[in-house]
């Protein structure tokens, strides 16, 4: 697959650095030249120094044959217009823009092909709110990743001590819940992949995922480590998109107040919000925080578009007695340097979109992507089609179906039906099968899997 990424950003370059793993022919394109070079020296692709939104810039990166093109630079316009270019000069099969703005957003009727010709839109604020409400709304986890429309949801946790199932076999997992159907799908020791089965062993502080209807969740959470208690009180350090997004879907069922700097903001905000309070001022200010009592706060989110003050800001909270900080990292390299502090859980930007890109980029008919710990692992949903004689899964148990080596199938949705993975059940047409790869170099062959016959088109 031929694809041309706009933009060597954050997002861009994280997503050029995943797809050259896969082998895909990829150009970059963007108007600094000091960060197409250091692309270039890091990973083998090609780059072409312009305006991603020129046809001649265009037609230089190779969109005359593309297959795709994903516009991801800082600006709504560009990305736009390049799509609008791309689809009237070049006829490019596919193409995803990122579009921030909520003014565009309300506006979704305007994204078609005689209008302004996006197949796909990827909000990068949008996503990581929704991830930080599963995290709110689940105590405990690390990763929340929904499926099927909500119906099945893969958790990941941190094992710890006094949970009824740590330094037990996997196999004891039934006789605990004899009423609730789960699967670990991975677990990860010590940063290590261990393939799951029924004779490993949970030992305390194992990051382990899980797969179940969503109402089981917390049922399984429960056997992985203690019950947290539901959270009840948050504070929001930010009140941009991302904080104003988290204080609207919040505030009717928690107590949320947000902290920003901006006056102006903060009068924008007031008015917009039903319940959350707002507070003028600086989230790294002990004495707000202090008193505004944060050691009574279930949750503080750092959101800015500062990663540094999100970070401190996090720090000082979680110091002050805040039971969990979920800190907002547009940085990399930071991500690295905070794992194992004070920080509970770091949300990469970059790595919420790369999923949503990544599901329009997968072969085979795949609804939906999540990219895990940082693009080393991911789990999909596919749709099985065809039938068993053109199907290299419909009609086959589960056990007969020849995975690559660190791939799992977690779950089958079939209808409004969640059937958790066991060997004897055979797949049959449409089901939505939700898949774990503890490695990506193997997604070729899982794609394999679900191509769709022709006489399915």
């Amino acid at each position: 697959m031929k694809i041309i990424i706009l933009g060597a950003g954050e997002v861009g370059s994280n997503l050029a650095q995943n797809l050259t793993k896969e082998a895909s022919d990829i150009t970059v394109v963007d108007s600094n030249a000091d960060k197409l070079r250091d692309l270039q020296d890091r990973f083998d692709i090609r780059t072409v120094r312009g305006m991603g939104s020129h046809p001649d810039v265009l037609r230089s990166a190779g969109a005359e044959d593309a297959d795709m093109l994903i516009a991801v630079t800082n600006s709504d316009e560009v990305n736009m217009v390049a799509c609008q270019v791309a689809y009237t000069v070049f006829h490019t099969p596919t193409k995803i823009a990122r579009i921030r703005s909520t003014g565009y957003l309300e506006h979704r009727d305007i994204f078609r092909n005689d209008a302004m010709p996006v197949d796909f839109i990827v909000n990068p604020e949008q996503i990581v709110t929704e991830d930080i409400c599963r995290l709110v709304y689940n105590p405990g986890a690390l990763q929340v990743m929904d499926f099927a429309d909500g119906q099945v949801q893969l958790v990941g946790i941190k094992a710890n001590y006094g949970g009824p199932l740590v330094d037990l076999e996997l196999k004891y997992l039934r006789e605990h819940m004899p009423t609730v159907d789960t699967r670990v799908a991975a677990i990860f020791r010590k940063n290590r992949p261990i393939f799951p089965e029924g004779n490993t062993v949970i030992e305390a502080d194992d990051e382990v995922f899980f797969i179940a209807a969503t109402k089981d969740i917390q049922a399984v959470m429960s056997e992985m480590r203690k019950m947290e208690r539901p959270n009840k009180r948050l504070i929001i350090a930010g009140g941009g998109h991302i904080g104003q997004g988290l204080a609207r879907i919040l505030e009717h069922k928690y107590g949320v107040r947000i902290i920003e700097r901006s006056r102006q903001r903060c009068y924008e905000l007031s008015e917009t919000l039903d319940r959350a309070i707002v507070l003028s001022g600086n989230a790294s200010d002990r004495d707000l925080l202090v008193e505004e009592n944060v050691e009574e706060a279930d949750v503080f989110c750092a959101v800015t578009n500062d990663d540094e003050a999100n970070i401190m800001s996090s720090m000082l909270a979680k110091s002050l007695g805040a039971k969990k900080v979920i800190t907002l990292i547009n940085n990399p390299a930071y991500v690295d340097l905070i794992e194992g502090s004070e920080i509970d859980i770091a949300i990469s930007p970059q790595q919420a979109t790369l999923g949503s890109i990544l599901t329009h980029i997968r072969q085979g008919d795949v609804v939906r992507v999540h990219s895990l710990r940082r693009g080393a692992a991911e789990a999909i949903e596919a749709i099985a089609h065809g039938d068993h004689t053109s199907s290299k899964v419909i009609g086959r148990t589960l056990e007969d179906i020849d995975l690559p080596k660190g791939a799992t199938i977690g779950a089958i949705v079939r209808g409004t039906d969640v059937l958790i993975a066991h060997d004897d059940i055979r797949v049959e047409p449409d089901d939505h099968l939700i898949l774990f790869l503890v490695d990506k170099t193997q997604i070729e062959e899982v794609e394999k899997l679900f191509q769709a016959p022709l006489s399915f088109f």
